[in-house]
């Protein structure tokens, strides 16, 4: 497998979790057993399009219990032969050879992944910002030389863009310290949040600079919490800015 892998490093490893289940696009080379059309490789793709019931295979990290895992496009490229070229978006948690086992069944003459590249993971695609580890290498050792902190951008990015996809919440600066100590987001906190804020899914709490506070569970949605004038509208999770980095605006035994 090759591709697009985002690596986190000393703090922002905290965003791992907000990472693993993100959505994840792959272009796949799948090898047929057997004979079968290009028509009929279309159709049986598209069948596999929505939520689909997989178990994870033998050589897996997780327990192989039946689950459900939702493919948003199967999308078809070319075919030469038994080798079938796709490209397929998922929830994260997919397993493509997996999925590739079993477009083999439906077709009836089985198959297996032959090759695979990941082209996005979450909001990093191939296409934007993604250096090689011959880059790093490189722009490190320059690094070592000149002692330039701008040469590190070339290479490192900040925690921030691994949230682009999550639903934000900006809050005051004097409820900052307050989260970084483990309170959990009340309504009087709130500055601005986005739209598309469901209850019991994850949010990212930042501040008024855009910078990454904690990652939360929101106790309601967007339209319940802009109605809200008080109560717990987010329960912290996982704290992202070290304690102190704002000041301390709440007494002691208030959190």
């Amino acid at each position: 497998m090759t591709g697009v892998l985002p690596i986190t490093l000393e703090e922002s490893r905290k965003v791992v979790q907000a990472l693993l289940y993100s959505g994840k696009e792959y272009i796949c080379l799948m090898k047929l057993h057997g004979k079968a059309t290009e028509e009929r490789v279309k159709e049986v793709l598209k069948e596999f399009e929505n939520t689909i019931y997989q178990r994870p295979p033998l050589r897996a990290s997780v327990k192989r219990r039946l689950r459900t895992r939702k493919i948003y496009y199967n999308e078809f490229l070319e075919m030469d032969g038994r080798n079938v070229l796709f490209k397929v978006g998922c929830e994260g948690g997919t397993y493509i050879r997996k999925l590739c086992f079993d477009i083999g069944e439906v077709l009836g003459c089985g198959a297996h992944m032959q090759e695979l590249r990941r082209t996005r993971a979450g909001p990093f695609t191939e296409n934007e910002g993604i250096v090689t580890l011959h880059e790093v290498a490189y722009w490190f050792m320059e690094w070592q030389e000149k002692k330039n902190e701008e040469i590190l951008k070339r290479f490192i990015q900040p925690m921030e863009n691994s949230l682009k996809l999550i639903p934000k919440i900006h809050v005051r600066d004097s409820a900052v310290d307050a989260i970084c100590h483990g309170a959990s987001l009340t309504a009087p906190g709130v500055l601005s949040l986005e739209t598309g804020i469901e209850a019991s899914s994850m949010v990212a709490i930042l501040t008024l600079k855009g910078e990454a506070v904690a990652l939360a569970k929101a106790l309601a949605s967007t339209k319940e919490i802009l109605r809200m004038n008080h109560g717990i509208v987010a329960k912290t999770e996982r704290v992202l800015m070290p304690r102190g980095t704002y000041p301390k605006c709440w007494k002691s035994g208030e959190i």
